[in-house]
């Protein structure tokens, strides 16, 4: 898959969704030009620093869940290309944007949401995976797989309630002693609700993490 993409990219280069150059989903100048989101609560939508989840709402096992941008019409563009049109050279853009606005630290370890295997398969790869792996090769932050799929249904335009239901046991831990009293950082490519980066969080807590935060590409 890799390769087909790359043999492709050659024949009709990539092109910019915010600006039409050739050469990549999401220019570097596209990606700095994207606003970003005021820093709240994921959950109550509160002002808080740093993203940082509220005391009332860390029952989600979330410290912080910061968004590079708002889900508009650029990120839905190249997040769209990533996800169904097997652009996915457009994860190094995604994670090399994210990497600009330094939202990585050197002491945190660096995972990904995986994805429903069955997209995995229809796709060819797992998006989350090739961001995290990129923006941890940019950052120099560790990253390991940390998390396994169990199952997961379809979660588009379902309530919150709905979502959170569907994922009771979505995770199970893979090298549980990697995250004993770590900093955990889990990248994702969208934030809706929030429900997903909470079954991941209380699995990686459970295990022995000492706090977990998301960093994802847009918030819808």
């Amino acid at each position: 898959m890799w390769f087909a993409e790359r043999l492709l990219a050659l024949i009709a280069p990539h092109t910019c969704r915010g600006c039409a150059v050739e050469g990549s989903v999401l220019c570097g100048a596209c990606a700095i030009a994207l606003p970003p989101v005021a820093s709240r609560c994921y959950r109550c939508q509160r002002v808080s620093r740093a993203f940082r989840t509220c005391k009332a709402c860390r029952s989600g096992g979330l410290y912080a869940v910061q968004p590079f941008t708002a889900y508009t019409a650029i990120p839905k563009a190249v997040l769209h290309a990533l996800k169904f049109e097997r652009a996915d050279a457009a994860a190094i853009d995604v994670a090399r944007a994210m990497a600009l606005r330094g939202l990585v630290s050197n002491d945190v370890v660096i995972t990904h949401i995986p994805t429903v295997p069955a997209r995995v398969r229809l796709r060819g790869y797992d998006q989350a995976a090739l961001i995290a792996r990129e923006l941890a090769r940019v950052t120099g932050a560790a990253y390991t797989p940390l998390l396994a799929r169990t199952g997961g249904g379809r979660q588009v335009g379902q309530t919150r309630a709905v979502r959170r239901a569907q994922m009771q046991q979505a995770f199970r831990p893979l090298r549980p002693h990697v995250v004993q009293n770590k900093h955990v950082l889990l990248i994702d490519d969208v934030l809706t609700t929030g429900a997903t980066c909470e079954a991941a969080a209380r699995v990686l807590r459970e295990a022995g993490a000492k706090r977990v935060s998301a960093l994802v590409f847009a918030v819808a």
